[in-house]
């Protein structure tokens, strides 16, 4: 709904923002008619692409080319018209996309705490500065020295502010009060389109991470078979082919040879075990993670004869959420299998606490 009012409104907005000689004129002059309803199809298609693209380096462009195209007079773009979308990085504003800036100017920083950039920030509402070579800031951007207005425009949702749209023009009288009210319907639409293309955006890493995770899991899995139960059960058959081979001639023998077997195919079911708790331990899911440590550490005692202690301040993991309990369980179970293969540790001590509001393991 907000973007369709947003469209809506952007057109009408077109539509008025033309001087009213021009639309006067436009009434008696059928082509003039054609081409500002060509204008305005124009301006309608630029900013539903802008809401439908997901793609957050093409919302920046496109955040321009609506503008520029809006403001556009008879169809022809502003030549002298500048303009830069700057968001926030490091908490300072840098530039994103820009068009008629110099090469050196995209590489300026501004800290939004003076001048017309610090006011459109702080209040929320657009900012003009009708000399921008004394602003404190904007005066650091060469292309705007022969300016003699700039409007710097605030996208800021909330209490949430991702940067500022600038636009720059050599006449003091350019930015009308109609032009203004355009380009803040054009901010709106674009802040819109940014936060879905963030949104977007910040999935994708996310599911490169979950898969990243997921493949590192796989071969954690991989290695630990080959280094245990594989070769426990390539053992099992060796020794079950030379029990077959003394049965004959040294029954004796051959009976001691089948209970060393018997041994070791219980010790490769339990670390078969061991394995598959640790792929997916249910006890996490109903009883949280002090107690699933607690069963890991049982299970690491019987199978291999390590001690594990896990020492847990009171009430410390019950204020994690399900899943990040199960991140704080996978964590602590590497460096458990670590300390139990390479140091071969007689004790491992496992600490879970809060400190200073924040949950730490040990």
């Amino acid at each position: 709904m907000l973007a369709g009012a947003s469209l809506g409104w952007l057109t009408e907005q077109a539509r008025d923002a033309a001087p009213k000689e021009e639309r006067s004129e436009a009434k008696r002059d059928t082509p003039m008619r054609i081409g500002e309803r060509e204008q305005i199809r124009t301006v309608f298609q630029l900013a539903s692409e802008l809401n439908a693209t997901l793609n957050y380096e093409r919302v920046l462009e496109m955040a321009l080319d609506l503008s520029a195209k809006a403001l556009a007079e008879e169809g022809h773009e502003d030549e002298h018209l500048v303009s830069a979308l700057l968001v926030f990085s490091n908490e300072e504003l840098r530039v994103a996309s820009a068009r008629r800036l110099t090469h050196s100017d995209l590489r300026v920083t501004l800290p939004g705490d003076e001048g017309a950039v610090e006011q459109a920030l702080r209040s929320g509402e657009p900012a003009l500065s009708s000399d921008p070579t004394r602003d404190p800031e904007l005066t650091r951007l060469v292309a705007l020295h022969n300016c003699g207005a700039a409007l710097v425009i605030p996208l800021v949702v909330g209490l949430e502010a991702y940067g500022v749209l600038l636009f720059a023009h050599p006449r003091p009288d350019y930015f009308t009060e109609e032009r203004g009210e355009l380009l803040e319907a054009i901010s709106h639409q674009a802040m819109v389109a940014l936060q879905n293309a963030r949104l977007y955006r910040d999935l994708e890493q996310e599911k490169e991470r979950i898969t990243d995770i997921q493949e590192e899991a796989r071969r954690k899995l991989a290695r630990d078979l080959h280094d245990g139960p594989t070769q426990s059960i390539a053992a099992i058959a060796m020794r079950v082919n030379f029990a077959r081979r003394l049965m004959e001639r040294d029954p004796k023998a051959a009976s001691d040879e089948l209970f060393k077997v018997e041994d070791l195919a219980r010790r490769t079911t339990k670390e078969i075990r061991h394995m598959l708790f640790t792929l997916r331990p249910l006890i996490l899911e109903s009883q949280g993670l002090v107690a699933a440590l607690n069963q890991l550490a049982d299970k690491v005692r019987e199978t291999h004869g390590q001690n594990v202690i896990v020492e847990a301040q009171p009430g410390s993991a019950e204020q994690l959420e399900l899943g990040k309990q199960g991140v704080a369980f996978f964590i602590g179970e590497e460096p458990i299998n670590n300390d139990r293969k390479h140091a071969e540790a007689r004790h491992i001590w496992v600490r879970l606490r809060m400190k200073e509001g924040f949950f730490v393991l040990e």
